[in-house]
């Protein structure tokens, strides 16, 4: 490893030292041409399968400290390194590689009346810094795309993975010196010390932005304590609207998934909005459907009414996340009460409409301030696979500088060039 602290040490020096190294492979990484950073991939791939007994004796002793110091199954399920998930980092690694390559990419080029050609060039942001808890795949995965888009990387694991971390960052790293790309490209913090956090989120000198991935309290503190740019979104209260105009067996089936095809994410729809017109014909049946899968519905008076299985919503619901089988359900007058209602309530990641009308679909599109905004398809799509990104960070509600699924062109940033032939300015 770069850095190598030792009990006692002083974790601001050790994070100067990791921002410094960082930045110095940034340059070297903005000047690595394709070929090299494919190869490193595919070296890093090798390297992982190679060790997979090495990765997975070191992953249990991160099983151990967690079941130690009373890991819910659930967490020690996301630590865990299967062969399975060691396979699948890999293969990760590979479909990252055959990814085009969006480094040195000039679009926009066009002659100016002065003579000069002006356009824009595709460059990296420089050095990124990740924040991430439990799940060690993602060690591999976020190096992966900081690596293809031609950025240095500084990793911040959990500490319940401190082990697992540190053996794939070494697999990262012979990876990268085998093609000839500098180690320090990809740094995994090595220490669990809370205050590395908060040193990496402030070291405006050496990190271009921040990225966390996590629950809501660690994005909470990271935006509040950042003071380098953070590519982030809070929660994902995601909305599908069924219209008045709806095809009504699609409506049906599209709510369904949106809801139940996983409950623990944040494309996950939270609030279904039906219009009053249909709620009739549509919530006995999706009621009966939810109840069956044992979703339970908070719904306002009207949908009470309607579903029988129903409890009466708070206010506190048509403002939680609740990535669990619970489901919020409002029936509304219509599309400006659905939009109201979702200009109020949504965490701006995704939301839906579900109409036959091309006008309605065209106003929710318009009019509804979200990083991803669909028309008759479930929300779960909204990711980076499903949007032919071929892989993604993560998901951002921001508008500056990446919005909706962060792939590798959200790692990069745009610089005007021109072309002259001794032209100057008269």
């Amino acid at each position: 490893m770069s850095a190598n602290p030792q009990s006692g040490f002083q974790v601001k020096a050790y994070m100067q030292t990791v921002g410094a190294q960082a930045r110095s492979a940034a340059r070297l990484m903005a000047a690595a041409d394709s070929n090299s950073k494919n190869a490193a991939l595919m070296t890093i791939a090798d390297r992982l399968e190679s060790s997979a007994q090495q990765l997975q004796s070191e992953n249990q002793k991160d099983l151990d400290a967690g079941r130690d110091n009373g890991l819910s199954d659930a967490m020690l399920d996301r630590l865990e390194l299967s062969a399975e998930r060691i396979a699948a980092m890999a293969e990760g690694l590979r479909q990252v590689a055959s990814l085009p390559d969006p480094i040195g990419a000039i679009s926009d080029m066009q002659y100016q009346p002065s003579g000069i050609q002006v356009g824009r060039m595709r460059v990296p942001l420089g050095v990124i810094g990740i924040i991430y808890e439990s799940r060690p795949n993602v060690t591999a995965d976020a190096a992966a795309l900081c690596l293809k888009s031609g950025n240095a990387s500084i990793l911040r694991g959990g500490s319940e993975a401190i082990h697992s971390n540190q053996a794939i960052a070494l697999c990262i790293q012979q990876g990268l010196q085998e093609a000839g790309l500098p180690a320090d490209a990809v740094q995994v913090i090595e220490t669990t010390d809370r205050d590395a956090v908060g040193e990496l989120i402030t070291m405006q000198d050496f990190v271009d932005v921040i990225v966390p991935r996590g629950g809501k309290g660690l994005i909470e503190r990271i935006s509040r304590e950042a003071r380098v740019p953070v590519i982030k979104h809070l929660d994902g209260i995601c909305h599908v609207y069924i219209d008045d105009d709806a095809d009504l067996d699609k409506a049906i089936q599209v709510a369904f998934n949106a809801k139940t095809q996983r409950y623990g994410t944040c494309n996950t729809m939270e609030t279904l909005l039906v219009s009053e017109v249909i709620a009739k014909q549509v919530l006995p049946e999706l009621g009966g459907m939810f109840a069956e899968k044992g979703v339970q519905i908070r719904g306002c008076e009207t949908t009470c009414n309607l579903v029988a299985t129903a409890t009466a919503a708070t206010a506190e619901d048509w403002d939680t996340e609740y990535l669990a089988p619970l489901l919020s359900v409002r029936v509304v007058k219509g599309l400006d009460e659905a939009i109201d209602h979702i200009e109020a309530h949504s965490s701006r990641h995704t939301d839906a409409i579900i109409s036959e009308n091309f006008s309605s679909a065209r106003r929710f599109l318009r009019e509804v301030d979200s990083s991803s905004v669909m028309v008759n398809a479930s929300t779960r799509f909204a990711d980076g696979f499903e949007y032919g990104l071929g892989a993604e960070i993560g998901i951002s509600t921001d508008k500056l500088h990446a919005r909706g699924p962060v792939g590798l062109e959200g790692l990069t940033t745009l610089k005007y060039v021109v072309f002259g032939d001794g032209h100057i300015r008269t």
